[in-house]
C-alpha cells in the first residue's frame, strides 16, 4: 500500500554493491574512501566523516555487512544497530557522497574497483597498516590517518548505556 510520500533525499546516496561501478563514474574526483561500521554514531564518527570529506570532492563510506562486523571482534551483541540502519543514518550525513556496504572482512576488493585518490582511517590505524593502502599509493593516491575525537566511541556509549560507567 502506498503513503504517497515521497522517499527522503538521502536515501539517493545509497549504493547496492552491484550498482557501484556505474555510480561511482558520476562522482566527483578526487575520491576519499573510508569504511567501518559505524555502529551508533556519535560525534566522533560525524567529525571524522567530516573531516575525510574535506580531503577531497566525494566521500564514499563502505559499511561492514552485520556478518562482517561480528567477525571484527567489536563484542556480544555488536553491531547494534543492522545493516540496513546503519546505512541510512550514513547517508543522511552532509559529509557522506555515497554509501554502500561489503560482506568480506576486509574492504580491499571494493578499493580496487574504485581506485580512489584518498584512503581514509581513524587515528587507530598508523598509515602503512591500512588496509588498501599499498594499492592506493601505488597508482599515486595518498593515505590519511585522522586523530580520534577522545572520549569518543561506540563501546563508551554502550558502557554507558549498560551502566558501566
Amino acid at each position: 500500500m502506498s503513503s504517497g510520500k515521497t522517499a527522503p533525499a538521502f536515501e539517493q546516496k545509497i549504493c547496492p554493491p552491484q550498482e557501484l561501478a556505474s555510480r561511482i563514474k558520476k562522482l566527483q574526483r578526487p575520491l576519499v574512501f573510508t569504511n567501518g561500521v559505524f555502529d551508533i554514531l556519535h560525534r566522533g564518527h560525524v567529525t571524522y566523516l567530516a573531516q575525510a570529506r574535506a580531503l577531497g570532492a566525494s566521500l564514499l563510506l563502505a559499511l561492514n555487512s552485520d556478518a562482517s562486523s561480528r567477525k571484527l571482534g567489536k563484542g556480544r551483541g555488536r553491531p547494534v544497530n543492522a545493516l540496513e540502519e546503519r546505512i541510512a543514518v550514513a547517508a543522511a550525513l552532509e559529509s557522506v557522497t555515497l554509501v554502500t556496504w561489503f560482506e568480506e572482512e576486509s574492504p580491499l576488493a571494493l578499493i580496487l574497483a574504485v581506485k580512489p585518490e584518498m584512503l581514509v582511517k581513524g587515528g587507530d590505524w598508523k598509515p602503512e597498516a591500512i588496509i588498501g593502502a599499498a594499492e592506493v599509493k601505488g597508482w599515486g593516491g595518498a593515505v590519511h590517518s585522522i586523530p580520534l575525537v577522545a572520549g569518543r566511541s561506540t563501546t563508551s556509549v554502550i558502557e554507558r548505556i549498560r551502566g558501566k560507567r
